[in-house]
C-alpha cells in the first residue's frame, strides 16, 4: 500500500472516533450583571463578546463538530473564567475597553466566523465610551498600586 493512502485512511479514522466524543455546552444561570450605562453598550458588548464572556453563549452548529467543537469550548470555558459578564464583580470589567481598544478583543479567530463583531469606527468609539462609562477608565499603574496596598 501507499504511504499517502495509509496517511490519508489514518486520518479519516481519527476524525471518524472525533465524532463519538460529544462535548457538553453548558450555559450555567445569570448570577449578577453590571449597571450598563446603556441599552446599546449591553447589547453590543452580548454581539460581540458574550459568546466567551457570558453565561448566555449562542453555540453556533459548527460547535458540535469535533475536532473544531474542543476549540471552541475551552475558548469559551477561557473567556469566561478571564471575565464573566454574567458572574458580574465590581471591578471585574475595568480592563475591556482598553483590551477592545488594542485590539486584544475579540480574538481574530472569533471575528472569522461572526462577522457582527467587526465594529466601525464609530460603533467602536461609541462602544469603548460605553464600556468605560460602565466599568471605569483603565489605568494600569493605579490599579497595580491599589493591588499591591492591600494585603490578601
Amino acid at each position: 500500500m501507499n504511504k499517502k493512502y495509509i496517511i490519508g485512511l489514518s486520518a479519516v479514522a481519527i476524525l471518524f472516533v472525533l465524532q463519538l466524543i460529544l462535548v457538553k455546552h453548558e450555559n450555567p444561570a445569570v448570577k449578577n450583571s453590571p449597571n450598563w450605562d446603556s441599552p446599546e453598550t449591553k447589547a453590543t458588548f452580548m454581539r460581540v463578546c458574550g459568546d466567551c464572556h457570558s453565561n448566555e453563549t449562542k453555540w453556533p452548529w459548527y460547535s458540535h463538530i469535533p475536532p473544531v467543537s474542543f476549540l471552541v469550548e475551552y475558548d469559551v470555558k477561557e473567556g469566561r473564567e478571564h471575565f464573566n459578564i454574567s458572574e458580574y464583580v465590581a471591578d471585574d470589567g475595568v480592563k475591556s475597553a482598553h483590551e477592545f481598544k488594542t485590539g486584544e478583543m475579540p480574538m481574530w479567530i472569533y471575528t472569522i466566523m461572526h462577522s457582527e463583531a467587526v465594529l466601525s469606527e464609530t460603533e467602536s468609539a461609541e462602544f469603548i465610551r460605553g464600556l468605560e462609562a460602565t466599568f471605569g477608565k483603565y489605568d494600569r499603574e493605579e490599579l497595580e498600586k491599589n493591588q499591591y496596598s492591600h494585603p490578601e
